[in-house]
C-alpha cells in the first residue's frame, strides 16, 4: 500500500488528471473536485499519470493529487504519523514560525483543520515545537492548536472510523459553531478551507472538525452516517438538502451555507422563513430532503 500526505497548505484534488476540463460546447472548467489540508492523508490506488496520483481520502472520497503536492509514505509511516501526536489548527490561519517568536520568519502558512505533529508543547513559552509531514519544524502558538477529532484509520480500513461517543447536543452546539466560524468566506468550487470553501466543503469539513466523516458531495450516501429525516423534525446540526446544494440548518428557520449566488458569494446565513428578509425562496422551494446522524 501507498500513501501520501499533504506538504503544502493545501493540496487540491481532481475529478481527472489535469486541472482543467472542457464541457460540451468547448468551454474550459475548472476540474477542482476537493481539497485537502496540510497533514491530511491519502492512499495511492494506481500509477501515476501526467504528474497526478490516483487517490482516496480517508473519508472515502474518490479523485487525482499533484505529485508535488504530498509526501510519499508507507504503511509504517502512515500509521505512525496518524498515531503521533498530530494536533489540528484552530484558527483561521496560522504561522508556522522557525523561532518561537512573533518576529520570527514563516515556514508555512496553514488554514484552519491543517495537522502537525507536535514535538514539544511547551518549547517555549506559549509556543509548541511542531513537524510538517515532509520533515520540516517550527512553533506554532500554543493556543492555535487543538486535538484532532477524527481518525484517517479509513486510508487503511476497509471501513469508516467515526469517534466512538458523540453527545448528541453537544455535537450539535460543536458543529453549528465549526460552521459559523466561516462565515464570510468566499466561494470557491471544491475548497474546504478560509480561504475559500463551497457548501458541501462547508458542511463536511464542519462535521469532520468535530469527529464525524460524512459524504463530501452535496447528497446522502449509503455508507456514511447521515440519514434522511422529515423537514419538519430538522434540528440545530443537521443538513438540508436541495438539488445539488447542502446546507446546515442554525435553528429558528435559519441555515448556514456556501452560495455561489450572485451578491453573496460565500458563507451566509439565510432562512426557510417567507417572512424574513434574508429568507431565500429558490431554496426554501426546492428542499427535498433533510439529513441527521441521530436517527436510526
Amino acid at each position: 500500500m501507498r500513501f501520501g500526505i499533504v506538504k503544502k497548505e493545501r493540496a487540491v484534488i481532481y475529478e481527472i488528471p489535469a486541472r482543467k476540463k472542457v464541457d460540451s460546447r468547448g468551454t474550459l472548467l475548472s476540474a477542482v473536485a476537493d481539497e485537502m489540508l496540510c497533514g491530511m492523508g491519502v492512499l495511492i490506488t494506481g500509477e501515476k499519470e501526467q504528474g497526478f496520483f490516483p487517490v482516496k481520502t480517508f473519508y472515502g472520497y474518490y479523485g487525482y493529487a499533484e505529485e508535488m503536492d504530498l509526501q510519499p509514505a508507507g504503511f509504517e509511516e502512515i500509521m505512525e504519523w496518524e498515531q503521533s501526536k498530530l494536533k489540528e489548527v484552530s484558527v483561521f490561519c496560522a504561522d508556522v514560525m522557525n523561532l518561537p517568536r512573533a518576529d520570527g520568519v514563516p515556514v508555512i502558512h496553514l488554514w484552519a483543520g491543517s495537522l502537525v505533529k507536535v514535538l514539544e508543547e511547551e518549547a517555549a513559552l506559549g509556543w509548541s515545537l511542531v513537524q510538517l509531514a515532509d520533515g520540516r519544524q517550527g512553533y506554532v502558538r500554543n493556543h492555535f492548536l487543538k486535538e484532532k477529532k477524527y481518525s484517517q484509520a479509513g486510508l487503511w480500513k476497509s471501513s469508516l472510523p467515526q469517534r466512538s461517543f458523540v453527545d448528541a447536543e453537544e455535537f450539535r452546539e460543536d458543529v453549528r459553531k465549526t460552521a459559523l466560524s466561516y462565515l464570510g468566506v468566499q466561494y470557491r468550487w471544491g475548497g474546504k478551507s478560509p480561504a475559500g470553501i463551497d457548501c458541501s466543503g462547508l458542511t463536511s469539513v464542519s462535521y469532520m472538525r468535530n469527529g464525524i466523516l460524512i459524504y463530501r458531495d452535496a447528497k446522502i450516501k449509503e455508507g456514511y452516517p447521515v440519514k434522511a429525516i422529515p423537514r419538519e423534525k430538522v434540528r440545530p446540526g443537521d443538513l438540508l438538502y436541495f438539488p445539488g446544494h447542502v446546507a446546515l440548518y442554525l435553528g429558528n428557520g435559519k441555515y448556514v451555507h456556501a452560495t455561489g449566488k450572485v451578491g453573496s458569494g460565500g458563507v451566509v446565513i439565510n432562512s426557510l422563513n417567507p417572512l424574513d428578509d434574508d429568507y431565500r425562496e429558490d431554496l426554501d422551494k426546492s428542499m427535498y430532503t433533510a439529513g441527521s446522524i441521530f436517527c436510526s
